[in-house]
Parts: C-alpha cells; sequence; structure tokens
C-alpha cells in the first residue's frame, strides 16, 4: 500500500513515521510532502532514508491509498482535491474538516464504523483534547448515558508543536540562568507558570480550543451530551492531562466505573491512591494508551463521577488515531 504524509517535517509528521514504523502498517512505499521550505528534508523509515518533496498541485497523489495530513487547516482546505482526486483517503490532523456534515470525525474505539461514510473520501481526525476524552467517556456512556461533562485540561507544550517544545527549554534555561525569558508562540512565559488560554476566544467568553471539545465530542458519541471546559497550557512537554466530571442518567458505582475503564478499549487503568498510584505525564509521553485513575464520586450530585486521565496528545492525539482509523479501514476491505 502506497502511503504519503504531509507535513511531515512537523512533530505530528515525525510521530506518524515513528507509529507507522511500530506498527509495522503495510506500507509498500512511503511519500514524505512538506512545504517548500522542509523539501529535500531527509528522515528515516526502516532503515531507508526518504526525502521529503513539495507539496505541489499535481498528479503525486495518483496511486497513494492514504494521505495522512498534518500541515495546518489552510493547507489541507487547499489541497484536499488535489490529494483526493485520485482515490486517496486523506485522514487528516488539521481542523479544517471536523464539523464539516460530509465528514465523518472518527475516535476508533469509539466511532470506528463512521469513517466507512466520508462522501468526499476525507476523514477527520478530532482535537487532541476531544480524542482523549472521549475514549474514557466511551465506557461510562456504556453503562449509562452522559448528561454533561465538566472538563478542566492541562495540555502540555508540544499541543502548540515542535517550535512550542523548543520555546519551553529556551525559557527554563533563561528563567533559571536569570535572563530574558523568549516568549513567541505563547501569551506569556509558559516556563514555571500556567497559560488558561488555548487558542483564541470567542464570543461567549469560551475559547475555540474549549468549543472544539463541546461540538466535537457531540459528533464523535452521537449524542446531545453538553461539556464546558476550561484549557490550560501548562509547562510540560508531552502528554495532556484532563480532569474530568461527568453526569449520568443514572448513578454509577465507582467498582462499575474502575471495571469499565479496566477492560475499555484504549485505556489503561492506573488507579491506586493508597500507593500513589496515578496518571501523570511523566510516565505516560510516547504511550499509546489514556491512563485514567483518580476516580471519585462527585461529591456535588448523586449522579457525578469524576476522574482524572493523561494521554500523549502527539501519538494517541494525532498519529495513532489517524494510523487506528486507517487499519480498521483495512482490516474491513473498505480501502
Amino acid at each position: 500500500m502506497k502511503v504519503a504524509i504531509v507535513g511531515a517535517s512537523g512533530a505530528v509528521g515525525q510521530e506518524f513515521l515513528r507509529v507507522l514504523e511500530e506498527r509495522n502498517f503495510p506500507v509498500t512505499e512511503l511519500v514524505l510532502f512538506g512545504s517548500k521550505r522542509s523539501a529535500g528534508n531527509k528522515y528515516k523509515f526502516k532503515g531507508k532514508e526518504l526525502e521529503v518533496k513539495e507539496l505541489k498541485h499535481n498528479d503525486d497523489f495518483k496511486d497513494i491509498a492514504i494521505a495522512f495530513t498534518s500541515a495546518g487547516g489552510s493547507i489541507s482546505e487547499e489541497f484536499e482535491k488535489t490529494i483526493t482526486k485520485h482515490g486517496a483517503v486523506m485522514i487528516d490532523n488539521s481542523s479544517a474538516f471536523r464539523l464539516d456534515n460530509d465528514v465523518p470525525l472518527v475516535v476508533p474505539e469509539v466511532n470506528a464504523a463512521d469513517a466507512k461514510n466520508r462522501p468526499r473520501n476525507v476523514i477527520a481526525n478530532p482535537n487532541c483534547t476531544t480524542t482523549q476524552m472521549v475514549v474514557a467517556l466511551k465506557v461510562i456512556n456504556d453503562i449509562s448515558p452522559i448528561k454533561a461533562v465538566h472538563v478542566s485540561t492541562y495540555q502540555a507544550a508540544s499541543g502548540a508543536g515542535a517550535t512550542a517544545m523548543d520555546e519551553l527549554y529556551t525559557q527554563s534555561r533563561e528563567f533559571l540562568a536569570d535572563e530574558p525569558v523568549t516568549v513567541d508562540k505563547f501569551a506569556y512565559q509558559l516556563a514555571f507558570n500556567l497559560i488558561p488560554q488555548v487558542d483564541v476566544f470567542t464570543e461567549n467568553g469560551y475559547t475555540k480550543e474549549e468549543m472544539k471539545m463541546y461540538n466535537e465530542t457531540r459528533k464523535i458519541m452521537h449524542s446531545d451530551i453538553k461539556v464546558s471546559a476550561t484549557c490550560i497550557r501548562v509547562p510540560t512537554l508531552r502528554a495532556h492531562s484532563e480532569a474530568i466530571w461527568v453526569e449520568t442518567e443514572e448513578p454509577i458505582t465507582i467498582e462499575e466505573a474502575r471495571e469499565a475503564f479496566k477492560n475499555g478499549e484504549g485505556l489503561e487503568l492506573q488507579d491506586n491512591p493508597t500507593e500513589k498510584k496515578y496518571p501523570m505525564p511523566l510516565f505516560v509521553s510516547g504511550k499509546d494508551p489514556v491512563y485514567v485513575g483518580r476516580i471519585r464520586k462527585d461529591l456535588t450530585n448523586d449522579k457525578g463521577l469524576t476522574f482524572w486521565t493523561v494521554g500523549d496528545q502527539i501519538k494517541k492525539g494525532a498519529a495513532l488515531n489517524a494510523v487506528q482509523i486507517a487499519e480498521y479501514l483495512i482490516k474491513e476491505n473498505d480501502i
């Protein structure tokens, strides 16, 4: 199977290379695309050196079965028809198409079958915070439908790309050396700080990131579930954390929730407070599952549960989720 990665030089593009190799994805030929600036960069894949081609409006995608795209929304919108016109399935990691009615928004553990209905041959990867959350919500919703979710996210620098990770390193060194701190990628210094803003603010006072969690969750779960989110950028490098409160139609016991998380697809239960066992970005970075812990009854609501999740947003929140979509289509002979 001939496969393409668009945006190969970015943080998610690099993660695609690692995930495809880790999972021994059935690639007969891998083609890397990027901007004019990144064209000519060379990367290793399965022992071979691949050179990035410049993305152009031509027939480079003629024989490609799957194109993993992660070069930003404007590039995805501009090149959608170029990528798909010869039949390639475009699995897009940007926000460009997520809420389009004719583009499925897919997390395989939750709504894999939606990927089969793709009129434009485009499948959207959800926002990383949404992906992590709905993998956990799915198993609770299966016990009793969820009516409302309150979530506070603690998002790593890598959510803003490789240059943002570099800036956190730079800021930390500068701060510890008592030098002026470089601020470019974020509104404020992130090192030794928290920034209660991810993306731009909308008219209702929520940021675009927070509204993504509201709208995308409803689309993925085919539900009128309500989500109120507060998204916070924190000075960690990789893996997002989320404190989640859910209200279900019927009460769910801690034991039922723990068992559901333990057996849930794509989840790893790590919940032993007496031994200080709970998920943390330090240990989850680079891992595939969404980790769940700190499971408790909500003291303000008889039908409420609260829990804590951590997931690597470059992996499960982006590259891995897209590759799992492709694996599902292959398994279903739908590609």
